[in-house]
């Protein structure tokens, strides 16, 4: 029993009743248990559970919109409400889109994740990863007094418990001026509260944060933080420590925007101070913002944007 029209049928099928947010285990149709490895004894209330888990782990594999929408019609993210109706209102507010494009995101999340639960491939957590990023957005303002900028991280959790999450910040030795602590501002707009700052290295600093509430695995949480340094090397760019599905990066210049600057796509580290490793070229726009989008980050390469002189740094 199964095959990805099998599964898609009974994914719609669980969206327009009640969601597994309010969701009976008589809910869930034969293929998803099967799909999901629910043995025929098990209780009620752990087939709801074991479904859940199972499909929030095949959804880390679509793209983040996909996600968002697959998660919240299935009510595994988002109001925890029976009404179809209401679960799509919070995708389109989720994904700033109208509620026609909200349903159309959920209906290719709901076929990439059907196409997922039919490939049979592995989808167990790495046990060695605490939690993952899932999106990782970067506003980043250099016509202010300061460089400043916003970071808001879409997290997954992927420890059985997580209380406390570990936030990498590594800026260049060029950013620091003297004290570290003067050098770098850090204000938690929200997700949790900050409650240590290690300097790891010369380089990197270490945030603890603690989330409102323990996360269980799977579960998706969003970080917003403000960053200010005093100066920064000409590039911002991300340097995964694990696993990051999306990066999206702006940079503002304003009136004093550069004529092009370079897109670093997958660059050895060390090749950040090499001058001459400038990427592709981009223009800013007639605001004097440049914009970048990244896929699939690989742990330890640098993806973001350089320009001639300026001000710049580095998230990972």
């Amino acid at each position: 029993m199964g095959g990805a029209e099998s599964y898609l049928d009974e994914l719609k099928q669980l969206c327009k009743n009640r969601g597994l947010c309010v969701a009976r285990a008589g809910e869930i149709g034969a293929a998803l248990r099967a799909a999901c490895g629910v043995n025929p004894g098990t209780l009620s209330a752990d087939v709801v559970r074991e479904v859940g888990e199972v499909l929030r782990r095949q959804t880390q594999e679509l793209g983040w919109e996909q996600r968002v929408a697959a998660l919240g019609a299935l009510g595994l993210d988002g109001p925890q409400t029976q009404f179809l109706k209401d679960r799509e209102d919070w995708v389109a507010a989720r994904l700033e889109r109208n509620v026609r494009t909200a349903r159309r995101r959920v209906r290719e999340g709901l076929a990439e994740l059907a196409s997922l639960l039919d490939s049979d491939r592995p989808s167990a957590p790495d046990s060695s990863v605490a939690w993952r990023t899932e999106r990782l957005r970067v506003l980043l303002a250099l016509d202010q007094p300061q460089a400043e900028m916003f970071v808001f991280r879409h997290v997954i959790a992927e420890a059985e418990l997580l209380e406390e999450l570990e936030l990498p910040i590594t800026l260049t030795a060029e950013s620091f001026s003297g004290s570290r602590d003067n050098d770098m501002s850090v204000d938690v707009f929200s997700g949790g509260t900050l409650v240590r700052r290690t300097q790891e290295t010369s380089e990197r600093v270490s945030l603890a944060l603690r989330p409102p509430k323990t996360l269980y695995r799977g579960d998706l949480h969003e970080i917003a933080l403000r960053l200010r340094v005093s100066r920064m090397a000409p590039f911002y760019v991300c340097v995964p420590k694990g696993p990051c599905a999306e990066f999206d990066l702006t940079i503002r210049f304003g009136e004093r925007s550069p004529a092009a600057v370079g897109l670093l796509r997958k660059v050895f580290q060390d090749d950040l101070r090499d001058a001459t490793v400038t990427g592709e070229p981009l223009r800013p726009d007639a605001a004097g913002e440049v914009r970048a989008n990244f896929r699939g980050l690989e742990p330890g390469f640098a993806y973001g944007i350089r320009w001639p002189a300026a001000s710049s740094g580095q998230v990972g």
